[in-house]
């Protein structure tokens, strides 16, 4: 997957959603899910910003999870019970700073917070991207954009692909991270040579001053309920 980082997009690529809640302070982080009780709902004012994590649909013979709205529009064609398991902690899974672009993949999310099934024992593949973005308007971006949300949704629809996180540039640095988990390494590599990921990869070299990649594994170990994040060090992970 191809990282893009918009702040007003709300197409089916998931960059974006503005909920109409309370107005809030600025320092508030925009992946913290916002009030949506009756309380708050009542005292409507402005739209804020919730950028939630993008999870892939699942399979059509696993009920869909109705407590969020942003999943995509392809569904996988299947999903293993611990990946399942997984898909449903993720949807809590948020930065713990604004700073989480400069620092490491395992201390800059909430990992602590998964929680799975002590029985299950298994392992994901994890892209990060760590990018800069060329200054530009929104509208700028746009082809970049629809070249994501198409080779994102290519990529659910081949299957393997969890979860899609996206972030948000940080205000001065212009710095951000952004990561997919996948079912498998092998997942992750097919979608390399399908189509809509090569093009937007392509437009990618033209809009970032810096783009870099990193690998990574999630672990989970039978008797355990966390997950522990390693570094990939090569050979094949997940099935």
């Amino acid at each position: 997957m191809t990282p893009t980082f918009s702040n007003t997009d709300s197409s089916e690529s998931g960059t974006s959603a503005c909920l109409p809640v309370e107005s809030v302070p600025g320092d508030r982080s925009v992946h913290d899910v916002p009030d949506l009780s009756a309380q708050a709902l009542a005292k409507l004012s402005v739209p804020i910003l919730y950028l939630p994590p993008r999870l892939s649909s699942l399979p059509d013979n696993i009920l869909p999870d109705t407590s969020i709205d942003h999943q995509t529009a392809n569904r996988l064609p299947h999903i293993d019970p611990a990946s399942l398991s997984l898909h449903k902690s993720l949807h809590r899974f948020r930065p713990l700073t604004s700073d989480y672009a400069s620092m490491t993949y395992a201390d800059a999310f909430n990992w602590a917070e998964m929680s799975l099934p002590a029985e299950e024992e298994r392992e994901w593949y994890c892209v990060v991207f760590r990018s800069r973005r060329k200054p530009g308007n929104d509208e700028d971006f746009s082809a970049l954009y629809e070249a994501d949300r198409l080779a994102h949704e290519e990529a659910v629809h081949n299957g393997g692909l969890i979860m899609y996180w996206f972030g948000k540039p940080h205000r001065e640095t212009r710095m951000n991270m952004a990561t997919c988990i996948w079912q498998s390494r092998k997942h992750a590599v097919a979608a390399n040579s399908r189509p809509h990921h090569i093009r937007a990869m392509k437009l990618a070299s033209k809009f970032y001053e810096v783009y870099g990649l990193e690998r990574y594994c999630l672990q989970k170990h039978k008797g355990e309920t966390g997950i522990v994040v390693k570094a990939y060090t090569g050979g094949e992970v997940g099935w």
